[in-house]
């Protein structure tokens, strides 16, 4: 790469925005004749100023230890071009300023690569997902206040041990008015956004070597709930008294027969709904989460709940398929519904698209590649996990294939009987 060609540095006073005849000094880096200037947050009485020397007069002992230091800030800018040219690298007064200040790539900190990633996902990535970052963002701030105590961290003085130490810290957090401490995959996956921004900072060549090619996540498998078959038939079928659990009720068994998640639902509208390949109706969306394509093939309940909510009062209002409700609200209400159609599990409204997975489709035959594509799963990897969970659907097909294997070896045994005979 081709380097400059000229550079200098003048140690100077602002003589024209002197106070009381105290001006602030100055020191001015020119390459290739751009200039940068630099205030060494020092003042001088311009007449103590020695021009043609760039520093004090004198042999006083403050003379002395100004000079001293106006010294070393020459001999450091010396030494940053130095560094440059031997590095082959492109010189400019600006970049010379900037490593001078701490603000070269080799001083970053975690706080900026938190705003540069903060504003290179904005628009870009879904609104629970920023949302998310947020979060974590901040238990990283609380961990530098809290462990590190300091208010930012160089990129460059990461390691595994950071890492370890703030792994530990999430663990033994607790957070205002939350039930418990943090669970442990919610301190993996604040970890993997950390790796994530760091990994980013790799990549922009911020740091040179990435402090978590020796860390690994650890997550603990757990069971996603699910509702049985009788226990979404008893739900489907209980008359409530009260048309605000009902509307939750149809709203929880419609992401049943569909699985679509809470956030795409509150969304869909009539252009959603579309003839599909077989000519029946299909819901036709993306997700908001990946912005994956979904395309459903309506079952008789869902289409049902569909029609029911046509000329609702509020469907008219917003213009949806299905009544608008705050994801909080669905919630609260979905304990209710639990409590008066006598199921005791938890009842979220993401069960819902649990029970879609399994016993709505996969207990039913549906094949995995089709459910993970109805799902609008980025990765087949994603619905194994309600694969696992199906005993029912193991028990039933490897009863079949004992049904099959057995009829096989009838088969066998009288072939093998009518030859003997002949």
């Amino acid at each position: 790469m081709k380097t400059s060609t000229t550079f200098s540095i003048l140690i100077w006073i602002n003589a024209s925005r002197a106070k009381n005849n105290v001006a602030e000094i100055f020191a001015r880096i020119t390459v290739n004749q751009k200039r940068a200037n630099i205030s060494l947050k020092r003042k001088i009485d311009i007449n103590s100023w020695d021009k043609s020397k760039s520093g004090a007069k004198g042999n006083s002992q403050n003379a002395r230890l100004l000079n001293q230091y106006l010294d070393s800030v020459k001999s450091k800018l010396i030494l940053i071009h130095q560094d440059l040219r031997n590095n082959d690298k492109l010189i400019t007064a600006q970049l010379i300023k900037s490593i001078y200040l701490g603000e070269g790539e080799d001083n970053k900190s975690l706080n900026d690569l938190i705003k540069y990633h903060s504003n290179k996902i904005e628009g870009t990535f879904a609104e629970g997902t920023i949302r998310n970052y947020a979060v974590t963002e901040g238990y990283i701030k609380k961990f530098l206040e809290q462990k590190m105590k300091t208010s930012d961290f160089f990129l460059n003085q990461l390691d595994y041990r950071f890492i370890c130490d703030f792994e530990n810290f999430l663990h033994c957090f607790w957070p205002k008015n939350h039930p418990k401490a943090l669970g442990h995959n919610t301190v993996m996956k604040h970890i993997q956004r950390l790796r994530k921004m760091i990994t980013l900072s790799y990549h922009l060549e911020w740091i040179d070597k990435d402090p978590f090619r020796r860390w690994k996540p650890t997550f603990e498998k757990t069971n996603r709930q699910f509702l049985s078959d009788s226990e979404l038939s008893n739900l489907e079928t209980y008359d409530f008294i009260s048309e605000r659990l009902e509307r939750v009720r149809d709203l929880f068994v419609f992401s049943c027969y569909t699985g679509i998640a809470y956030v795409d639902i509150m969304k869909l509208t009539k252009d959603n709904l579309l003839p599909g390949i077989d000519g029946s109706n299909w819901i036709i969306t993306k997700r908001q989460k990946t912005n994956t394509l979904v395309k459903v093939p309506l079952l008789d309940k869902a289409q049902f709940i569909i029609g029911k909510y046509e000329n609702h009062p509020i469907t008219q209002i917003t213009g949806t398929l299905l009544p608008v409700i705050t994801n909080e609200k669905l919630n609260a209400y979905l304990k209710e519904v639990a409590n008066f159609s006598g199921i005791k599990k938890n009842l979220t409204f993401h069960m819902a698209r649990h029970t879609f997975a399994t016993t709505v489709t996969l207990t039913n035959g549906v094949p995995i590649e089709t459910v993970s594509k109805m799902l609008g799963h980025t990765k087949i990897a994603t619905t194994q996990i309600y694969a696992r969970v199906i005993e029912r659907k193991v028990s039933d097909d490897m009863n079949a294939l004992k049904t099959l294997l057995s009829n096989k070896s009838k088969q066998n045994l009288e072939e093998n009987q009518s030859k003997s005979s002949s």
